[in-house]
């Protein structure tokens, strides 16, 4: 190890206030639990590519791993790689999307894909920094790609990442910040082995939710989600099953259908309209774009 680095280490054991054979205890757990019970069959941990991460990561933005590993097979199977997907119908991602929720991320993921295509000549680039500026893409998600593709020495934190460090770093702390985390997460990363230590910390942090009261709970930044049953989300999610069946309607009919108020159905209409899931017609109709 050179003696610059071992300074640089010095620095970072002094400002987070832990010590070496802290770090080295905490990352021997961490590696331990993931020996033992990581999820390694997921199916796009099999292989490096980078396509099929970047479709996994940005499903497991908002959804947890069970039922993005349920989608995820025929999702690949039908659009296979960037250049597949950058050209899809529109309609046809959004059908292979129902279950994911959120679905304004596949119509992110294609433009992600045409822009891969078009500006980058379809070859994914490793500087995180590039990746951030994609759709649909922010600090954290670009750093994961980063690392699970690349193997690049990232530092960012996710849900599971913040659950694992607030419950061993931060037990007596009754409100923490990510600024607090990150330092950390910086320290205690494993060299050289970016990939296999994030699976490892998320593994783990999803693992920490059956067995103790969520620590996330204490982050400065967490929100608890809203309840879904009478949401805009529900309301989005049934107007776009009806589009995908066929059905184009005016706002009218389509409130009867989904039995909520005339007026904020129309503005939810609106509003996806302005995200490009729907067009309205000059008859006042409603209908997917394709």
């Amino acid at each position: 190890m050179s003696s610059h680095l071992i300074s640089e280490l010095r620095t970072r054991f002094a400002e987070t206030g832990i010590t070496p054979d802290l770090v080295h205890d905490f990352q021997t757990e961490v590696m331990e639990f993931y020996k033992t019970n990581g999820r390694h069959d997921l199916e796009w941990r099999l292989w490096f590519d980078p396509y099929r991460i970047v479709v996994s990561e940005v499903m497991l933005q908002q959804t947890q791993v069970p039922r993005v590993a349920m989608t995820f097979p025929t999702f690949i199977e039908k659009f296979p790689d960037f250049a597949a997907l950058s050209v899809a119908p529109q309609a046809k991602l959004l059908s292979a999307w129902q279950g994911l929720g959120y679905n304004r991320r596949v119509l992110n993921l294609k433009k992600f894909a045409v822009k891969i295509i078009e500006e980058f000549d379809g070859v994914l680039p490793n500087d995180p920094r590039v990746l951030a500026t994609f759709p649909g893409i922010g600090p954290a998600t670009s750093c994961s790609i980063a690392a699970f593709v690349f193997n690049r020495p990232v530092v960012f934190i996710e849900t599971n990442i913040r659950r694992v460090f607030i419950h061993h770093f931060f037990s007596d702390t009754t409100v923490v910040d990510d600024r607090d985390i990150i330092p950390l997460v910086d320290a205690c990363f494993l060299p050289n082995r970016s990939r296999e230590w994030y699976w490892a910390l998320m593994d783990l942090g999803a693992a920490l939710k059956t067995f103790v009261p969520n620590p996330n709970r204490r982050s400065r930044h967490y929100v608890k989600q809203s309840m879904f049953e009478g949401s805009d989300r529900q309301i989005r999610g049934v107007l776009l099953r009806l589009m995908l069946s066929g059905i184009t309607a005016d706002s009218t009919l389509l409130s009867n259908i989904v039995g909520f108020e005339p007026d904020r159905v129309t503005g939810i209409l609106a509003e996806m309209c302005r995200e490009g899931f729907f067009v309205q017609e000059e008859s006042g109709e409603y209908r997917i774009v394709q």
